[in-house]
C-alpha cells in the first residue's frame, strides 16, 4: 500500500479541527506525555515525535501483544504524528532541536528534570529563541519540595497518594487501578494547561513555562475522598465496590451476571424496594435516609443482594432503568468494546497502518460538533518522517541530511 492510499484512508474528515494550525513538539515518552500530545493531536494540531535513535520511545517494546513488529501499547497512545529520531547525546542532534523549537508552538517533555536546561535550554533561552513557545514539562514530582529528584511511576504515585488505600476489597490489600490511571490524567491534566497557555498567548503575545507532575495529579485524584478526610480528620478506607457515603451504591451478583447498581437519593431507593417486591423497606427508620442506611450498610446490601440473586441480568437492568435507576452490567473488556453503543459512539476505529495494514483502536471520546477531532495518521514507525521533517521545518537538503543519517545523529 503506497503512502498516499495509506493517508487517504487515514482521514476522516474534512473539516478543521480545534487545533488545526498550532504546532506541537513531543519530546516525551512512555505514557502521561504521550498521551497528552496525542489529545493535541486528536483536535488537529500538527505534532512531531521526537524519539532516540537507538532504541525509541519505552513502549514499542512492551509487549506483548505486538502486531507486525509494532507494540500495541505503544499503537495506543501516538497516533496524529509525525515520528523522527535524532540523538541528544550528541552536540549536532542539540543543534537540530535549538532549530526545531522555534518553529513550534508547544513543546513537550517529560525528562528528569533540569535536563533541558543542562543542554542549554533553560527560561533564558526560550525567552531569547522561542517566546512564543508555550513548553510543558510533565514532572513525576514537580521542580520543587524534597521528592522533586525522583522520576515519576504511576504504580508508585498511586501507592503513595492514598489512591490505592482506597480501591480494593474492604478486607483484603490495598490495590491499584487497573489502567495508569495517574499517568492518563496527567496527560489530560497537561493537554488542559496547554490549551490555557495558549488562550494567554492571544492576550500577552508571550508562551510560558506549564509544569504538570505525577504528584499533584495523583493527590487531586482524591476528589470528595481527599475533600472529605481533610473536612472531618477521619482516615478514608476501602469500601470494595461500595461507595463511602451514599448505600446501596455496590456491585452485585444477578441469577446470570454480576450487575452494578448506583442508588443516589431516597426516591430511587423506595423505587427499586418496590421493584423488589418490599415497599415496606423505605419505612423502616434503618433504611429511610442515605444516613441511615450508611449505618446499617451491609443489612442492606445482603437484602438488596438476596432480592437481586432471583432475577435475570437484562431484564432487571431494563425494569431499572425505564424507572430511572442507575444500573448496568459489569463487562469484559472485550464485551464492553463490543456493544452497540460503542459502536455508535465510533469508540472503536480501524486505522491504516503501513505494515500493520488496517489494526483497531480506541476512539477519541471528545466530540465537536462545528471542528471535530479525527484520526489522519497512524502511530509512526521509529523515525518515519524525519527526513520530510527536517526539509520541510528547517530546509535541509538531501546530502545535509544524508550527512546527518551517516553520522548517526538521527534515524
Amino acid at each position: 500500500m503506497s503512502s498516499n492510499q495509506v493517508n487517504q484512508i487515514l482521514q476522516s474528515s474534512t473539516s478543521e479541527g480545534a487545533l488545526t494550525g498550532f504546532k506541537v513538539l513531543d519530546l516525551s515518552r512512555v505514557l502521561a506525555g504521550p498521551w497528552c500530545g496525542m489529545l493535541l493531536g486528536d483536535m488537529g494540531a500538527d505534532v512531531v515525535k521526537v524519539e532516540s535513535p537507538k532504541s525509541g520511545d519505552d513502549t514499542r517494546a512492551w509487549g506483548p501483544p505486538f502486531l507486525e513488529g509494532q507494540s500495541a501499547y505503544f499503537l495506543g497512545c501516538n497516533r496524529n504524528k509525525e515520528g523522527i529520531a535524532i540523538d541528544f547525546s550528541k552536540p549536532a542532534g542539540k543543534s537540530l532541536l535549538a532549530q526545531l523549537i522555534p518553529h513550534f508552538d508547544v513543546v513537550i517533555e517529560n525528562y528528569k528534570n533540569g535536563t533541558l536546561e543542562k543542554w542549554g535550554f533553560d527560561q533564558d533561552w526560550f525567552l531569547q529563541h522561542a517566546p512564543q513557545v508555550v513548553r510543558c514539562s510533565i514532572t513525576g514530582y514537580g521542580t520543587e519540595g524534597p521528592l522533586s529528584n525522583l522520576p515519576g511511576y504511576d504504580f508508585i504515585l498511586q501507592a503513595e497518594s492514598g489512591l490505592m488505600s482506597i480501591c480494593g476489597p474492604e478486607e483484603d490489600v490495598p490495590s491499584k487501578y487497573g489502567v495508569a490511571v495517574v499517568d492518563l490524567a496527567t496527560g489530560m491534566m497537561a493537554a488542559n494547561a496547554i490549551q490555557g497557555a495558549l488562550l494567554a498567548r492571544y492576550r500577552t503575545g508571550r508562551g510560558q513555562h506549564v509544569e504538570v507532575a505525577l504528584f499533584d495529579t495523583s493527590l487531586a485524584l482524591l476528589a470528595n475522598v481527599g475533600s472529605s478526610h481533610l473536612a472531618t480528620g477521619k482516615e478514608a478506607r476501602r469500601f470494595g465496590n461500595g461507595h463511602p457515603t451514599i448505600v446501596p451504591y455496590t456491585t452485585f451478583d444477578a441469577a446470570d451476571k454480576m450487575i452494578a447498581l448506583a442508588v443516589g437519593n431516597d426516591g430511587q431507593f423506595a423505587k427499586l424496594s418496590e421493584i423488589l417486591g418490599h415497599p415496606e423497606w423505605p419505612l423502616d427508620d434503618r433504611f429511610k435516609t442515605n444516613t441511615a442506611r450508611i449505618e446499617n450498610r451491609r443489612l442492606v446490601d445482603s437484602m438488596v443482594g438476596d432480592e437481586l440473586k432471583k432475577k435475570n441480568s437484562q431484564e432487571l437492568i431494563s425494569q431499572l432503568r425505564m424507572h430511572g435507576i442507575p444500573v448496568g452490567p459489569v463487562n469484559t473488556v472485550s464485551e464492553a468494546l463490543s456493544t452497540e453503543h460503542a459502536k455508535a459512539r465510533n469508540m472503536v476505529l480501524a486505522i491504516a497502518h503501513e505494515t500493520i495494514g488496517h489494526f483497531q483502536s480506541l476512539g477519541t471520546p471528545l466530540k465537536m460538533q462545528d471542528t471535530p477531532t479525527s484520526i489522519r495518521r497512524a502511530p509512526p514507525r521509529l523515525g518515519e518522517h524525519t527526513r520530510v521533517v527536517l526539509e520541510s521545518y528547517l530546509k535541509l537538503d538531501q546530502t545535509q541530511i544524508d550527512d546527518l543519517y551517516t553520522s548517526g545523529v538521527i534515524g
